[in-house]
C-alpha cells in the first residue's frame, strides 16, 4: 500500500508530484528547496540558511509521516556552485548530527526558483 504524505509544515509541490509517498516502511521525499512554508517564499539568501531551511522542510514532511532525520538512510544533494560545497556541509552536518546517510551531491545549471540547493531523502519509518 502506498500513501501519499502532506504536511503544511513543508512547501506545497511546485508541480505534479507528492512531497513524500510511504510504501511499505519506506518514505520517499520529494526534492525539497529552501521555500519558507508560512509565506511560500524563498527569504534565505546564502548556501547556509538554504540548506537549513531544506533540511528543515524534510524534516517536517518526515515527522508527518512519522518518521525524523535520523531515520534517513539515502540524500540527494543538487547544489548550484560546488564551491558551496564546504558551506553546505557544515550546516548538513550540524543538523543531522550523529546520523551519516549515503549521500549524492551533484552540481546542477539551474534550480526551480534559481535557489542554490535542492535535497531528497529515503527514510525508514
Amino acid at each position: 500500500m502506498i500513501e501519499t504524505i502532506a504536511t503544511e509544515a513543508a512547501p506545497k509541490a511546485l508541480g505534479p508530484y507528492s512531497q513524500a509517498l510511504k510504501a511499505g516502511s519506506f518514505i520517499f521525499c520529494s526534492g525539497q528547496i529552501p521555500i519558507n512554508p508560512a509565506t511560500n517564499s524563498v527569504e534565505a539568501t546564502t548556501i547556509e540558511d538554504q540548506t537549513r531551511q531544506s533540511i528543515t522542510n524534510l524534516r517536517n514532511v518526515l515527522e508527518k509521516a512519522g518518521s525524523s532525520l535520523s531515520n534517513v538512510v539515502k540524500t540527494t544533494v543538487f547544489i548550484k556552485d560546488m564551491n558551496d560545497f564546504a558551506a553546505l556541509n557544515a550546516v548538513y552536518a550540524e543538523m543531522f548530527g550523529d546520523t551519516k546517510p549515503a549521500r549524492s551531491c551533484v552540481e546542477v545549471a539551474r534550480l526551480p526558483k534559481d535557489v542554490k540547493v535542492e535535497i531528497e531523502c529515503i527514510a525508514v519509518a
